[in-house]
């Protein structure tokens, strides 16, 4: 990973209109050689976000799934849905804040979460996941090996 990098700079100068005046008095448009600190894989990150506007591919994404109880009395099914989509290699966090379920889920969709689950008590007498997409909304409720089959053939 490069620390800083250099470049010869063509665009700038035209558009910033410099000119100078050389030894022969004429006006002459400058070459820039300009360098920063970030180097090539800082750059390139900074164009995957800006391409995705943040809505990263399953694949891709820091969090894939999160998790939302509807009552502390639903942690524990919860965990085990967790417990499941990590050791098939995906990437969950459980929102356990004390807050109403909407804003829990309202949370996920600005951070861009790519899948929402929500359990209450139906899910959890049922052992079943009501599942929300970011892309397609609603999506039903499915079993977790409904879900992560879902989830592996989203992602490859």
């Amino acid at each position: 990973m490069a620390m800083q990098y250099r470049q010869f700079d063509f665009n700038l100068p035209e558009r910033f209109d410099l000119t100078f005046q050389d030894s022969d008095g004429e006006r002459r448009r400058p070459y820039m050689v300009h360098r920063a600190i970030l180097g090539s894989l800082e750059r390139f990150f900074g164009v995957l976000i800006e391409h995705y506007a943040g809505a990263f591919p399953l694949w891709l994404a820091p969090n894939q799934a999160t998790i939302i109880p509807i009552a502390d009395r639903h942690s524990d099914y919860c965990e085990i849905i967790r417990e499941s989509l990590s050791n098939s290699g995906f990437r969950v966090e459980i929102d356990n804040r004390g807050e109403r379920m909407n804003q829990k889920i309202r949370q996920a969709q600005m951070q861009k979460v790519p899948y929402m689950l929500v359990i209450g008590d139906r899910e959890q007498e049922n052992q079943m996941i009501s599942v929300r997409s970011r892309e397609s909304g609603d999506l039903g409720s499915m079993n977790v090996q409904e879900l992560i089959s879902k989830m592996q053939s989203e992602a490859d």
